[in-house]
């Protein structure tokens, strides 16, 4: 039987409680797949513990990271898709290893319908997910680069660790940019004494 997060408690039905209780739950290791652009939609994730990337790319690979499904959260956009049977226009990855209960779709209907409480999250989802996607669109329109790395590495500090597992490459597509743009603003980082970069690391080492 699954343990429902103390939030999500407060938040749903008894019934709905019951409901997801009897669902089940998924353990995901680092960099698994969840959802890919293009397929229709069976399941939806409810995160219990770990973070989940979502990201967007266009056909020459090219990838930006729209936002990040944290726990006791969902993918509205998936969501969004399944409620009315359409193809995803994302991608979903697990960025470390997670736990997911897994909602079928026709639930996700179902529940819109028999319970407030669900409606209620949803439209929470909604909402933080649109004040993400518009920060985005400030960022690209209006922010420099070096802002946007820093803020990404800020993002992506998990606490009492101070090594980002990630690539120039990586950060690169996530920004939206080239890799050299990266590799030369990160260097720069270093020299002003605030990180020191590592293979496939990046080590913060003062405040960013």
């Amino acid at each position: 039987m699954t343990t429902i997060p103390k939030h999500l408690k407060s938040l749903f039905e008894i019934e709905l409680l019951k409901e997801l209780s009897g669902l089940e739950t998924v353990s995901l290791e680092a960099n698994s797949t969840l959802l890919k652009s293009g397929n229709y939609i069976k399941v939806i994730p409810i995160v219990l513990k770990g973070r989940i990337k979502v990201i967007r790319k266009d056909d020459s690979g090219k990838e930006i990271l729209l936002y990040y499904i944290l726990p006791n959260e969902s993918c509205i956009l998936s969501i969004t898709s399944s409620i009315n049977n359409k193809k995803s226009r994302v991608d979903a990855i697990t960025e470390e290893n997670s736990e997911i209960i897994i909602v079928p779709t026709a639930k996700v209907k179902e529940w819109m319908d028999k319970y407030p409480g669900w409606r209620k999250f949803l439209m929470q989802l909604y909402n933080e997910r649109l004040t993400e996607l518009l920060s985005i669109v400030d960022e690209v329109a209006f922010k420099n680069m070096d802002f946007r790395i820093i803020e990404r590495l800020k993002e992506k500090q998990l606490p009492n660790n101070n090594k980002i597992d990630i690539t120039h490459q990586k950060l690169a597509d996530e920004l939206g940019t080239a890799r050299e743009v990266v590799s030369r603003l990160l260097k720069k980082l270093e020299n002003e004494g605030k990180i020191e970069l590592l293979r496939g690391k990046i080590k913060i080492i003062a405040p960013l």
